[in-house]
């Protein structure tokens, strides 16, 4: 067989792979990631090993995602088994965030509340994005200029219930960002599992290979 079949037998066998940066999952979950980076640095102490455990989950869901996008050209189940770990990691953040809210007796947004679509809406893509739209809309509650999270009036003090405001919004914020990575990997593991009943792994792509190859002969 001449170079040229074989080249068309290999790369039937290993599929093209990876670009994973253009997955939305793996954008949502990377911007999920640097807002969870920040937010952690901000009001849960670094020696704490809850600030740990959190960047840690932020990042394992972004990991996964890319290292399953890299393995599927010659493993489905893999693809399939690291798509799964970033969404168990995913849903650990989420827990996370919900605990941090909760402990400290603040409001989990309900799944109807407006602000969870306005988010979406935004379609922000990066940490700072999402910082100026938590400061826009706690200045809406709470008399602050959103651009920069200054008091409209100077004379105005800081207080502490505006402060824990601030951070049950940024908290509900990274809570809205995990649920779109989430809901996209969902679909992306119902569609991972199709394409492997289907299409089947390396395994079934080399042995149909081999056969037309023998067959060919």
């Amino acid at each position: 067989m001449d170079k040229k079949g074989q080249d068309g037998l290999q790369e039937a066998l290993i599929p093209k792979h990876g670009g994973y940066r253009r997955l939305k999952s793996f954008q949502v979950s990377q911007l999920a990631y640097d807002v969870t980076v920040r937010f952690c640095d901000h009001y849960i102490s670094k020696k704490s090993r809850t600030h740990d455990q959190m960047v840690q989950a932020a990042r394992s869901g972004v990991q996964n995602i890319a290292e399953g996008s890299q393995a599927s050209g010659t493993s489905k189940k893999t693809e399939l088994k690291l798509t799964n770990v970033a969404r168990a990691s995913l849903e650990e953040l989420r827990l996370d965030f919900e605990d941090f809210l909760r402990q400290r007796g603040m409001q989990i947004w309900a799944k109807d509340d407006p602000r969870r679509a306005e988010l979406v809406a935004r379609r922000c893509t990066s940490a700072d994005e999402v910082a100026v739209w938590v400061n826009e809309v706690h200045a809406r509650e709470h008399g602050r200029d959103g651009r920069n999270g200054q008091e409209k009036n100077a004379s105005m003090p800081s207080t502490s219930s505006s402060a824990s405001s601030h951070a049950a919004i940024a908290a509900n914020a990274a809570l809205v960002l995990i649920g779109v990575a989430t809901a996209l990997l969902d679909r992306q593991l119902a569609a991972q599992a199709r394409a492997f009943e289907t299409e089947g792994g390396f395994t079934e792509r080399l042995y149909r290979t081999r056969h037309i190859r023998r067959c060919s002969t």
